[in-house]
């Protein structure tokens, strides 16, 4: 089974647990980075919130299956996020939250396989990071 695979069928137990995460994954990230909290003050019915969780998502799997268009577009918005106060090597906490979310909402169902898938993407995710995840 691909990498992508793993991914998604973690992000369906994580669906059927939560139905949308976001409250789940944005209290992660503002956890570690109460600062980001004021980022979304004008964001009052979430839609901000929900299509970057939307894009973050599409990106996991994109890159997930190697598709290269996910990073150009991920290393824009690493990019333009610079400019709400964003540190590069802070942007990709926000899969991290994803992650984590949703390894806890897998709980014994967080297989050693759907780790490393999980890593896999992460890890091309990283700033310097290069071509498809193998």
């Amino acid at each position: 089974m691909g990498k992508a695979d793993l991914i998604s069928q973690t992000l369906e137990i994580l669906a059927d647990k939560h139905g949308d995460p976001a409250l789940q994954i944005y209290d992660w990230l503002f956890g570690r980075h109460p600062d980001y909290q004021a980022l979304f003050v004008l964001d009052t019915d979430g839609g901000v919130r929900g299509s970057m969780l939307e894009t973050c998502i599409t990106a996991l799997l994109g890159i997930a299956e190697g598709d290269r268009t996910q990073r150009f577009i991920l290393d824009a918005a690493r990019s333009d996020h610079q400019a709400y106060g964003v540190l590069p090597e802070h942007f990709n906490d926000m899969f991290e939250a994803i992650r984590d979310v949703t390894r806890e909402a897998c709980a014994a169902a967080w297989t050693d396989d759907r780790a490393a898938a999980w890593m896999a993407v992460l890890d091309a995710l990283e700033v310097n990071a290069d071509g498809p995840v193998s």
